[in-house]
């Protein structure tokens, strides 16, 4: 049994905490909860009958802890994760992993010295539609990759950033492309390879922020294939979609619904006798409370730890969508072209205004 503490007890701990606490994944536990906000941690500890805690270094002190999944704001994961690591507990910090390239590495680094496993969060490598996608990928069945898009128009509006004061700030969030679209990014690189270059561009359309709410980009990648990112959340009044297309020489799929939950398309040159049933076998995930696979990751969290098996987004894979989206950022400030790997120069991200 692996035994849990979440820090951190916002919005996304909900998620978190109905599946371990509800002993929704076979071989964990949650044990214990702590967030800053007496409130918060209360309702969760309430809620699932376990410890509250108030302060970081409570937590970390209880020998009944194996993992710790940290749900801070971005910009405090770097710290919080490296005490968690020092603490000798493993760490499951959401995404983005870190702010900075600088963060990451520290973080990385912690946790090898420490010999506990970093596991970011990118749940929607697990999505039914996703993983149906990548086995046609790995078959070989696109061919030659041509073009990928990811599309993501979701509604947050004023008073959702107003709900906490990091919220859209460059110090501890970032804007869309390194909250809301970090994962549809991530799932651009996982599937085309990796990125030789990117131009990107941004605006603050409609609400009070210090970082964007709307921003494009075109990526060119190592096997010659082209990207193109649009995300934004200033769709009004409610959220569209979050969507990605795979286009190659012999197949395209899009994947679509609000989080990338729905097979849209299946059509390859060369067809097998399954296709016919993809779409609706495998188009959307069983619908539950508990968000689009969540559960299937933290059951592959238990069996890389229980089995001491290799995880599908470490450290070194989170950091390497980190860089992405930093080089992103480091185009919409200076106006070029970025190659990969850089040194971020002008980049806002992560630094206080």
């Amino acid at each position: 049994m692996i035994r849990f503490g979440l820090l951190g007890c916002g919005r996304i701990a909900k998620r978190h905490s109905d599946l371990l606490g509800g002993n929704h994944v076979n071989g964990a536990s949650l044990v214990a909860v702590c967030d800053s906000q007496r409130g918060r941690a209360d309702a969760i500890a309430s809620k699932f009958k376990v410890a509250a805690h108030y302060d970081m270094d409570d937590l970390l002190a209880r020998k009944d802890i194996d993992a710790v999944a940290v749900l801070t704001p971005s910009g405090h994961h770097p710290h919080h994760a490296i005490a968690c690591a020092r603490a000798g507990k493993h760490v499951v910090v959401e995404k983005p992993m870190a702010l900075r390239l600088q963060d990451a590495d520290d973080m990385i680094r912690a946790c090898d010295e420490a010999g506990v496993k970093l596991f970011v969060v990118k749940q929607n490598r697990f999505n039914v539609p996703i993983v149906k996608a990548r086995e046609a990928l790995d078959a070989g069945r696109f061919g030659k990759l041509v073009l990928g898009t990811v599309r993501v128009r979701w509604c947050r509006d004023q008073a959702y950033y107003d709900q906490d004061a990091w919220r859209g700030t460059w110090l501890h969030d970032g804007g869309v492309l390194t909250n809301q679209a970090s994962h549809h990014i991530d799932m651009l690189e996982w599937f085309f390879g990796e990125v030789v270059s990117v131009h990107a561009r941004s605006t603050t359309a409609l609400v009070r922020i210090e970082t964007e709410d709307t921003a494009v980009a075109t990526l060119k990648f190592r096997s010659g294939a082209l990207g193109i990112i649009e995300a934004t959340t200033a769709a009004r009044p409610a959220d569209l979609e979050g969507s990605l297309s795979i286009l190659g020489e012999k197949g395209s799929v899009e994947v679509g619904g609000f989080a990338m939950n729905q097979i849209r398309h299946w059509r390859f040159v060369d067809e097998l006798p399954s296709d016919k049933d993809v779409v609706e076998k495998f188009s959307v995930n069983p619908p539950n409370v508990y968000g689009f696979g969540h559960q299937a990751y933290y059951r592959h969290v238990v069996e890389c730890l229980a089995d001491r098996r290799a995880a599908l987004v470490d450290g070194l894979q989170g950091r390497k969508s980190l860089e992405l989206i930093s080089a992103l950022y480091e185009s919409i400030e200076t106006g070029q072209e970025i190659s990969l790997r850089f040194v971020p120069r002008h980049g806002r991200l992560g630094v206080a205004s």
